[in-house]
């Protein structure tokens, strides 16, 4: 389950809670161009920003964060 809520123009804070897995993500659209979008994705639990260029490489990097986020908490245990 993933909630969405606009911070102010153009930015979009993005709660993830994805089988166990949770994450907090601001992500700024800067520009749109072909049918999709292209900005930056903030993490923000490592303090991490990285840019996209179309909603599935930000899908991807989101995916991703998450997943190494997990692998780690395994390595851990």
């Amino acid at each position: 389950m993933e909630s969405v809520e606009a911070v102010r123009g153009g930015e979009f804070k993005i709660m993830a809670n994805l089988t166990g897995k949770k994450g907090t993500f601001v992500v700024q659209i800067l520009n749109q161009q072909n049918a999709t979008w292209q900005g930056t994705v903030n993490w923000m639990e490592e303090k991490e920003t990285q840019p996209f260029r179309s909603l599935l490489e930000l899908i991807r990097l989101m995916d991703s964060a998450l997943e190494s986020e997990n692998a780690e908490s395994d390595a851990e245990s």
